[in-house]
């Protein structure tokens, strides 16, 4: 049975798997009968433990929108989780694997959301997310999972942080009512060759919608987004595996671009 003693049990597991790079057997073999709400419960403890350990909360996640992320990862409804200060690394920079925990990575590029006005659901609209939003930016998030070979349910990604690593915000700052988010193109290298390509219609028809369906998942739960507040709206396109010694560059039409290389 889940009781609290298992789900913080699971949270700080997941915790100091990413404290050793280690992988962790799927929750959802162990504990078969874990509920989403069990499984964000889990997520809260992972979190308590990032901040006991100093870092900030500055932000929130949508993941699995598209379907080619749904269909690589045999997840079939977006997931969610939380961005700490730790998480956040610059952009054009070197990312050491060992230095942020990483084990199995992915890339994918994405657009950022930055929040100028407090949203909580239900009921949030992607207009109302249009009118909450300073600014967009092209982002790179590598997501990560904590669980063995990415074998992963919707309750796994869910406690593991929706599988986040570290995310890089690319240095263009755009006004999202300047731009259509939907027609948007994105473009992907790794090593100087392609590496996929996508349109903002990926992410659940508009990024804007992507960002509403989390504020109001989230809302639900009690959780609001905070003025100031970085949100990842998900991926454009299939997520790319990346090791050390990889460089990867996106462009996005309109918004600017962003890069990163991954050392040791």
């Amino acid at each position: 049975m889940i009781d609290e003693e298992v789900i913080k049990q699971l949270g700080d597991e997941l915790f100091e798997a990413l404290q050793s790079r280690t992988s962790l057997s799927p929750l959802t073999e162990r504990y078969p009968e874990i509920t989403l709400e069990q499984a964000y419960q889990i997520s809260l403890q992972f979190l308590q433990r990032r901040e006991a350990a100093g870092q900030t909360l500055i932000g929130k996640k949508i993941g699995v929108t598209s379907k080619a992320v749904q269909d690589m990862l045999n997840v079939h409804q977006p997931d969610f989780g939380f961005l700490t200060d730790a998480m956040h690394v610059p952009d054009g920079s070197a990312v050491s694997m060992a230095e942020h925990g990483l084990v199995q990575p992915r890339a994918e590029g994405e657009i950022a959301f930055i929040l100028k006005a407090d949203l909580k659901g239900p009921g949030i609209s992607a207009a109302d997310v249009l009118a909450a939003t300073e600014y967009v930016v092209p982002c790179f998030e590598i997501v990560d999972s904590r669980i063995r070979d990415w074998k992963i349910q919707i309750q796994d990604t869910v406690a593991d942080n929706a599988s986040c690593g570290v995310f890089a915000l690319g240095a263009a700052r755009i006004d999202p009512r300047t731009v259509d988010l939907a027609k948007v193109a994105l473009t992907m290298s790794k090593n100087g060759e392609p590496a996929g390509s996508g349109l903002g219609s990926a992410v659940q028809g508009h990024p804007c919608e992507a960002v509403a369906w989390l504020a109001n998942t989230l809302g639900k739960l009690g959780i609001p987004f905070r003025k100031g507040e970085i949100i990842l709206s998900g991926a454009l396109a299939p997520l790319v595996p990346v090791t050390a010694g990889d460089r990867i560059e996106m462009n996005i039409s309109g918004l600017g671009s962003a890069s990163l290389t991954f050392t040791d």
